[in-house]
C-alpha cells in the first residue's frame, strides 16, 4: 500500500476510534439521565459526620464545611458539634476517651438506625474496656484491613517527581522508644541485639528526646531503624515504619506481624524483618557485614514509589464518606472485643 492509502487507514481508524468514545459518552449520559425520572442529574447529599470527642485533645480543630475536599471527598461534611447528634448520618467514638471515661455514650438519646463508629489506631494489647461495648457499633475505624473503613499509618504512591537523593549515612542503627518495657518483646529483642550491633537509642525512655522537626533529620544520617511495634498484632503497622524509617530514609528492621502482611503494603525488598534469621546474633552479621550494592537494594522502590503518611484524623474521618454508601446498615458488633482480639 502507498504512503497515502496508509495515512488514509491511520485517519479513518483515528475518526472511528472518536466516534466510538463519543457514542460510549452519549450513552453513558443517557443512562444517568434515565436513571432520574425528572431527566436531571441530581447532586449527592451531604454526609454529616459528628466526632464526639476529638481523639487525644478537648479542643477539636476547626472543621470549616470545605474540610473533607482538602482530602479529595466531596459532599462530606465534618463535626464536632454534639447538638447534631439528632441529625447526623453517623457518629464516631475514639476508644481511648471511651477507655479512660472523658465521656459516657448517649445511648439514651441515639436515633433509630443512626450508624456508630467505633474508632481506634491502637493495638489490642493498648485498647481495654471492649468487653463494654457489645452490641452497639455497627462499623469499624482502624488500621486492620478488615475494618469497615481502612486507614493505614501510611501507604506508597506512585512518585510525581524527581527520586530524592538518599540521605548520607554515617552511623549504623537508630531507634526512637518512649514506653521501655522489659516485658515488650522489642526490649527482649533490643536486649539480644545489642551486643552485637550498636543502636543510639532516642526518646523519653533513653532520656534523650528528639524535637518534633528533629526526628527525621536524626534518623536519617543510619543505615537502620529498628520498626520495632509496642505489640504484635494483626495488621499492626504504625508510624515506627512508615515515617520514622521509610520517610526518613533508612532501612527498616522490623518486629510486628508476619513479612507476608507487610509486603501487602510495600515490595519484599524494602525492609528486614526479624523473622527470617534464628537469632538477634544472626540479625546483628546480617545487618553489620551487608555492603553497599546490597544495602541500596533496599531503596529501589524509591524510583517509582513515594511514602504518603496518614496522620491527620481530618483524612481518617472524612474517609468515612468515601465508604458511607456501601455499608452495611443492618451490621452490629456483638462482641467487638472478640473481633479486634482475633
Amino acid at each position: 500500500m502507498n504512503n497515502a492509502g496508509c495515512s488514509s487507514t491511520r485517519r479513518l481508524r483515528a475518526w472511528g476510534g472518536l466516534v466510538g468514545a463519543v457514542i460510549l459518552t452519549a450513552l453513558w449520559l443517557l443512562w444517568l439521565l434515565g436513571s432520574d425520572p425528572g431527566g436531571v442529574l441530581e447532586p449527592q447529599p451531604v454526609v454529616t459526620i459528628l466526632i464526639w470527642h476529638w481523639p487525644f485533645t478537648d479542643r477539636p480543630p476547626e472543621l470549616p464545611g470545605d474540610t473533607c475536599i482538602h482530602y479529595g471527598m466531596a459532599q462530606c461534611r465534618l463535626s464536632a458539634n454534639r447538638s447534631l447528634l439528632a441529625s447526623a448520618d453517623a457518629v464516631v467514638f475514639h476508644h481511648r476517651e471511651l477507655e479512660t471515661q472523658k465521656f459516657h455514650l448517649p445511648l439514651a438519646q441515639r436515633p433509630p438506625g443512626q450508624p456508630w463508629i467505633w474508632a481506634s489506631m491502637e493495638s489490642p494489647s493498648n485498647s481495654h474496656g471492649l468487653r463494654h461495648l457489645r452490641g452497639i457499633f455497627n462499623w469499624v475505624l482502624s488500621y486492620r484491613r478488615d475494618s469497615d473503613i481502612f486507614v493505614p499509618y501510611g501507604r506508597l504512591e506512585p512518585r510525581s517527581g524527581p527520586t530524592p537523593p538518599l540521605p548520607a549515612k554515617r552511623r549504623m542503627a537508630a531507634w526512637v522508644v518512649s514506653n521501655f518495657q522489659e516485658r515488650q518483646q522489642r526490649a527482649k529483642l533490643y536486649r539480644q541485639l545489642a551486643p552485637h550491633l550498636r543502636v543510639d537509642v532516642f526518646g523519653r525512655a533513653s532520656r534523650r528526646p528528639l524535637c518534633a522537626n528533629c526526628l527525621l533529620p536524626t534518623i536519617a544520617q543510619y543505615r537502620f531503624y529498628l520498626s520495632f511495634e509496642n505489640s504484635q498484632h494483626r495488621d499492626y503497622i504504625t508510624e515506627k515504619f512508615w515515617r520514622n524509617a521509610l520517610a526518613a530514609g533508612a532501612v527498616p528492621v522490623v518486629l510486628g506481624p508476619p513479612r507476608a502482611t507487610y509486603e501487602a503494603f510495600v515490595p519484599p525488598d524494602a525492609f528486614v524483618h526479624v523473622d527470617d534469621f534464628s537469632s538477634a546474633r544472626e540479625l546483628a552479621a546480617f545487618l553489620v557485614s551487608m555492603n553497599e550494592s546490597r544495602y541500596l537494594r533496599f531503596f529501589a522502590w524509591r524510583d517509582r514509589l513515594s511514602v504518603r503518611l496518614m496522620h491527620d484524623w481530618r483524612e481518617r474521618f472524612c474517609a468515612i464518606c468515601a465508604h458511607y454508601p456501601h455499608l452495611p446498615r443492618s451490621q452490629v458488633y456483638e462482641d467487638l472485643e472478640g473481633w479486634f482480639q482475633a
